[in-house]
């Protein structure tokens, strides 16, 4: 195990972007050396959710979280520049299938806005919705299917994912086959 500097939560140490597979408990770890390995996960996430989920991610600014969903968009077939929702708010990809909802809400001051903004009405069980920042959504932000945890480590970064609802959990239990 690998202790992060500056922290007390140990990291499994892996070769390349290979994972250890899924724990007991639904948690998917892996290391990512750089921001190739950090989209290949985005794309094996791609091949796992569907709509109606809602997928949490995770990480100080720099962890890729913004990296990992345009390896998720890229591998849904989507061609088109993939920025970070920062000043947007929510960034639509509409697909044949489903809407997918790129939210960032690292600039929201208040949950209030979250009200305000109406954007209960995206999280339904047509939509995919990824989340950066879900911690400044407060609690009116609905809970996660799967949450990814990225962390930044002097190796590249270290990716962690958790499936939340049994929905989510069957998620990733495919995780370590793709």
């Amino acid at each position: 195990m690998k202790i992060q500097a500056g922290s007390s939560r140990p990291f499994p140490e892996s070769e390349g972007s290979v994972g250890r597979g899924v724990s007991d408990a639904g948690v998917f770890s892996l290391m990512l050396p750089d921001d190739a390995a950090t989209q290949a996960l985005g794309a094996r996430l791609a091949r796992v959710v569907r709509p109606g989920l809602s997928v949490w991610l995770s990480g100080d600014l720099g962890a890729g979280k913004t990296t990992l969903a345009r390896g998720l968009l890229r591998e849904l077939g989507y061609t088109g520049r993939v920025k970070s929702p920062t000043y947007t708010l929510v960034e639509l990809y509409s697909f044949s299938r489903f809407n997918l909802y790129h939210f960032d809400f690292y600039r929201f001051v208040d949950p209030d806005e979250w009200q305000e903004a109406g954007l209960r009405e995206y999280f339904n069980d047509t939509s995919l919705c990824l989340v950066e920042w879900p911690e400044k959504g407060g609690e009116l932000l609905p809970k996660p299917d799967v949450r990814v945890c990225l962390e930044i480590f002097d190796a590249g970064r270290g990716a962690r994912v958790q499936g939340l609802t049994e929905a989510g959990i069957r998620c990733i239990a495919h995780l370590p086959r793709l």
